[in-house]
């Protein structure tokens, strides 16, 4: 919980709006204490004969005091809400941060429903309870302590016995407190639950309905719904409870003190302006419990929210820092090294004493039955997991003491499930990122940019204002901006040169809906743009078509060229070119060699695999 509340630093205002609101909560607070004041004056002049011009003055003064007062609350509202968003805000982006950076054990237990929830919605309850605090609860305190002050002046029993009830009704929703807070926190935590699975289930909605589990999933999510239903109703329970309890206890507590104006003002000690004035403070007595009562789920929710913000926190990344980060080398291709490397996912061994090496620019074709471990293998090499036993070397370096950064920068992968997002061309290939201009770029030409004129659909070089004069209305490719040409040169590389002179927009243009092959090319573009010097393929051709296949082999090898590879494929033809092969069996490294060697022995492991698959070594 500490942990939790230290982060709440991210809601404190700067200086300047903090004494800003602090100025305006003041004047929300003491502009009403004047009210009753004036309806004093006003009572007993009144009795005592005084003219009307004077009556009419002090009409008008409560008048003016009572706009006042409801302008500083609007004042007050509008920067508490402005404040408390702004500090959110910041909150939410320290948790967004932190829970893309933690590591994929992490994100297998949790779906990403439930992390929206943690990070948006525990965000907002804590938003909302922030400018309810400072509306209800600091003003309420603040105008609360004005009262008692103001009757321990008028009749010290009366003020004495007011700071009595307040003490006891303060010491009693305290203690009813301890008892909603796990109620709301229970709520909130099936409410995730609910949503994750929610979440889940429609994102997998076309297998579901194409294998008539759709009856199976609602039944699912009738039990979680119940489950939240159940955690709902007892919160709600306790919840109205305590607002039906403290109801009446405030009721028997203004009757007291009225009960006692009443006798002060028999027994000539209290004028009926007196008595009036400690009407209406007994009236404000209330208000601010009775807000207080009514914050009482958001300060619940708040809570709960900041507990679950704690524990989100307090989650800690396997793949741990390195204490001097090495950089990898900035250009060039990088060789890799798994010198008896073993993983586990929990107790469920998955590799075993792996080793392999590949010099700089040599290409590695990972083989074996589905579930033998080569996607594993290459996310050890891309450091998404780190090795239980041995070592993963790339450019001589380990990588758990390598740079992050550099790591980041010097390392690709393309996989077969391609993740698009909603935004332009531009921003999907670049993960919006800002592209550095061509003549910025380290090391040589850029893919495309030796292409020859004619290559290119419609004659024009990539960058020009159009792909063909002669198809009118055609809409600009984009190329204004600094790297532009880099980009037409990577899209045009894996062959939808074609399919972006179609985007309304160019590079500009929001990426619509898109077929499997074209986002699987795009994702190649992005291996492109990135001129990694290690690049990873896991099934990265597995969604093409034979068609679309052969368009982008010459874009693989150019993308190879130079660089260090691992492919992971179940299509043997699509590793044709490569320098070595590993077959993966059991998590073990069955065989290893050059793929010529392999392929030539038809005792090998491999060359009877290209057997099976009709393959021709």
């Amino acid at each position: 919980m500490a942990t939790s509340f230290a982060e709440l630093r991210h809601l404190l205002p700067r200086r300047r709006q903090a004494v800003a609101l602090a100025v305006s909560v003041t004047a929300m607070t003491a502009l009403p204490l004047a009210g009753p004041q004036l309806t004093r004056a006003f009572v007993d002049d009144a009795i005592g004969g005084t003219g009307l011009r004077h009556l009419t003055l002090i009409a008008l003064g409560y008048l003016a005091v009572a706009v006042a007062g409801q302008a500083a609350r609007m004042v007050t509202t509008w920067l508490a809400s402005r404040l408390a968003w702004d500090g959110t805000d910041r909150l939410r982006e320290r948790l967004a941060r932190h829970a893309l950076g933690l590591d994929l054990r992490f994100h297998a237990r949790h779906t990403p429903g439930e992390l929206i929830e943690r990070v948006d919605g525990d965000v907002v309850a804590v938003a909302d309870f922030v400018v309810a605090f400072l509306l209800d609860v600091v003003a309420g305190v603040l105008l609360l302590g004005g009262v008692l002050v103001v009757v321990f002046a008028v009749d010290p029993r009366l003020g004495g016995v007011l700071l009595v009830y307040c003490v006891l009704a303060g010491w009693g929703m305290a203690r009813a407190q301890r008892l909603a807070v796990p109620s709301a926190a229970r709520s909130r935590a099936a409410d995730a639950e609910m949503l994750g699975a929610l979440e889940e289930r429609l994102a997998g909605a076309e297998d579901i309905r194409a294998n008539g589990a759709g009856e199976h999933v609602v039944r699912r999510f009738h039990q979680s719904a119940a489950a939240w239903y159940r955690a709902e109703l007892r919160g709600s329970t306790v919840g109205s409870g305590l607002i039906a309890g403290t109801a009446v206890v405030f009721a028997a507590g203004t009757a007291v003190v009225l009960a006692m104006a009443a006798w002060g003002r028999q027994s000539g000690t209290l004028t009926v302006g007196t008595a009036v004035l400690l009407f209406q403070y007994t009236l404000m007595v209330r208000t601010p419990f009775e807000r207080l009562i009514d914050r009482l789920r958001d300060y619940q929710a708040a809570l709960a929210g900041v507990a679950r913000i704690g524990e989100l926190l307090a989650e800690r990344s396997t793949l741990t820092e390195p204490a001097r980060p090495r950089p990898l080398p900035e250009t060039g291709a990088l060789g890799l090294e798994l010198d008896g490397v073993g993983f586990a996912y929990d107790d469920e061994r998955v590799l075993s004493d792996v080793t392999l090496t590949l010099a700089p620019g040599e290409t590695l074709g990972l083989v074996g039955r589905t579930g033998s471990g080569k996607t594993t293998l290459g996310r050890l090499v891309l450091r998404l997991h780190d090795p239980v036993e041995g070592v993963v070397r790339v450019g001589g370096i380990d990588l758990r003491e390598a740079d992050p950064g550099s790591l980041r920068r010097r390392l690709c992968v393309v996989t077969q499930d391609v993740q698009l997002f909603s935004g332009s061309v531009r921003d999907n290939l670049t993960l919006f990122r800002p592209v550095a201009a061509d003549s910025d770029r380290p090391g040589g030409d850029w893919p495309g940019e030796d292409r020859p004129r004619d290559d290119w659909p419609g004659g024009n070089w990539p960058g020009e204002d159009r792909l063909g004069e002669d198809r009118p209305g055609e809409d600009r490719l984009g190329g204004d901006r600094p790297g532009d040409g880099r980009l037409l040169a990577a899209l045009a590389e894996v062959g939808l040169a074609e399919w972006l002179a179609g985007v309304p927009g160019g590079l500009d243009g929001e990426l619509g809906g898109v077929s499997a092959g074209e986002a699987q090319l795009l994702a190649f573009a992005r291996a492109f743009l990135a001129d990694p010097g290690l690049v990873v393929l896991d099934e990265a051709s597995s969604r093409l078509d034979p068609a679309t296949e052969r368009r982008i082999e010459r874009g693989i090898d150019r993308l190879l060229a130079g660089r260090t590879g691992v492919l992971i494929a179940h299509r043997l033809s699509s590793l044709a070119k490569v320098d070595k092969i590993a077959v993966i069996a059991d998590g073990r490294v069955v065989e290893y060699g050059r793929r010529e060697d392999l392929a030539a022995d038809p005792d090998s492991a491999f060359a009877r695999l290209l057997g099976l698959a009709g393959v021709h070594g």
